[in-house]
């Protein structure tokens, strides 16, 4: 109990209790995706990341915001996600509502009923935030508050779970830097300095599994790499980057067992596209990795062969 007779407040969660890392903290950056990165920033194109589920595509933008200390903005796109919806949203129903409730000849603000997607905040963050007397919250003030205020991180995640129209939604935002708010009329244009600070720089990240043929207009306005498997070196030092970050300490014993369990995840990878299954991913790794350390099972141990199972071979069905 605290001195005014509170309960302790429960301890913050620590990056170890967190498998999943979207703060960009344990990336390990590759000559590859570092000249990618460049390129993208030359053209003014957005990234487009290809690759298996858990091969450290959603990291990267994190890890970029983080190391330039530029803000960041996230969206996580379902199959009910519309392109407009990464520019804003409006709240149709709500207005509806006012409007069978509101005083005669009173009339209704259509900017109350605006919300800005990500991709607004990221490109004008001024006007993102609203008039001063209607003020809108940035949903990543927290992390925002101390980075470069006209340079952004944008991640588009998983975008070939949209509806096939969606991509092609993005091509002339994305490309223009600029789009209008159709029910306010509102002109949105990406800032690239105030006054004499230092020039803006933006970035879009878009990620796909390749789930579904993204159309080929869209392939063509971005700049798009293919994460590869890693092999045995760079698997370790990706358990080495990220456990160092998470706990602090990466022992040469860890690494003797990351060695262990990259040799047993490449042997199981081949043997599953053998049977036309989906390969362990690098996330899965990590999850065996950390499943090892906790519960002090190596490869030799009599348990070994459940929690490979339990990691690495889970049921799945083969690939398309």
């Amino acid at each position: 109990m605290t001195g005014e007779g509170l309960p302790e407040p429960a301890p913050a969660l620590s990056h170890w209790d967190a498998p999943d890392r979207r703060d960009g903290r344990g990336y390990l950056m590759h000559p590859r995706i570092e000249l990618a990165v460049d390129v993208a920033l030359a053209t003014g194109r957005p990234l487009l990341l290809r690759g298996e589920p858990g091969s450290g595509k959603s990291s990267l933008a994190a890890h970029i915001a983080l190391t330039k200390e530029w803000r960041y903005y996230e969206q996580v796109v379902t199959s009910r996600t519309q392109g407009r919806d990464l520019l804003w949203t409006y709240d149709h129903v709500r207005r509806l509502g006012d409007a069978q409730v509101r005083r005669p000849g009173s009339e209704l603000d259509d900017d109350l009923y605006v919300t800005p997607g990500p991709l607004w905040w990221a490109f004008d963050p001024v006007s993102a935030a609203g008039r001063s007397g209607q003020p809108r919250v940035d949903p990543w003030a927290e992390v925002n508050e101390t980075r470069r205020q006209h340079s952004a991180v944008v991640l588009i995640d998983e975008i070939d779970k949209a509806d096939p129209d969606m991509p092609n939604s993005l091509l002339v935002p994305l490309g223009s830097n600029r789009f209008t708010v159709q029910e306010t009329g509102e002109e949105v244009t990406r800032q690239v300095s105030a006054g004499g600070a230092e020039p803006g720089r933006h970035l879009v990240i878009i990620t796909t599994n390749e789930e579904r043929e993204l159309p080929q207009a869209f392939l063509r306005r971005c700049v798009v790499l293919k994460l590869d498997d890693p092999g045995r070196d760079r698997l370790v030092e990706i358990a080495a980057k990220h456990f160092t970050t998470a706990v602090g300490t990466f022992t040469s014993a860890d690494r003797a067992l990351a060695e262990e369990l990259a040799d047993a995840l490449l042997e199981t990878r081949t043997h599953a596209r053998e049977k036309g299954l989906r390969p362990p991913s690098t996330a899965e790794f990590l999850d065996a990795l950390r499943a090892c350390k906790e519960l002090a099972i190596d490869t030799g141990h009599p348990d070994w062969a459940e929690l490979k199972k339990l990691t690495l071979l889970k049921p799945q069905q083969p690939e398309a």
